[in-house]
């Protein structure tokens, strides 16, 4: 189809000639569908934004002026304007700086490494103070992740007894740390 069709076919357009609009979609809708899914990068996002975009080549064909430009320029105008529209329509607002929350580094620094290393070595002296297979249960259920399940397997007791171990050996861990 030439540019002189097509410019014929956005005149009868304008008029509202229904026939010669479904003759422009056949000609140009793979295209501005190119357009559009170049520009947005999703095919259901483009079908969607041509849909648009010949809602608006209805609406708004009377506004084209035959020139010395392709009739094809005019179209892919509306097409690439409406798929950059889309875009920004997408993207969230910006937020004024004033507004934001407070945005401190959370990684370990030299005071926090310290306090941490020093509880740590708390922490182990208490370990050391419980008798060594509570502290090996404490150890296994709070530091490696095992379930009281696992741990009761490991140690051949009774699944209960895993339990008042790690209840009774945190508590004389809380009383240790606190002294």
């Amino acid at each position: 189809m030439t540019a002189d069709d097509i410019s014929r076919l956005i005149g009868r357009v304008a008029l509202g000639n229904r026939e010669a609009f479904t003759d422009l979609y056949s000609a140009t809708s793979p295209k501005l569908f190119g357009v559009c899914l170049r520009i947005l990068n999703n095919r259901a996002e483009a079908e969607d934004a041509l849909q648009e975009v010949y809602v608006k080549i209805w609406r708004d064909a009377s506004k084209f002026a035959p020139s010395d430009f392709s009739p094809m320029s005019w179209l892919i105008a509306i097409a690439r304007n409406h798929a950059i529209d889309r875009i920004r329509a997408s993207k969230p607002d910006a937020v004024d700086i004033d507004e934001m929350v407070d945005l401190s580094d959370e990684t370990a620094n030299p005071e926090k490494e310290a306090i941490l290393s020093s509880d740590r070595r708390g922490i182990e002296r208490c370990l050391d103070e419980l008798p060594e297979a509570r502290a090996v249960a404490i150890r296994g259920a709070y530091l490696e992740g095992y379930s009281y399940q696992e741990l009761a397997e490991q140690q051949e007791i009774p699944l209960n007894t895993v339990r008042t171990w790690l209840r009774r050996g945190l508590l004389k861990l809380k009383e240790c740390l606190e002294r």
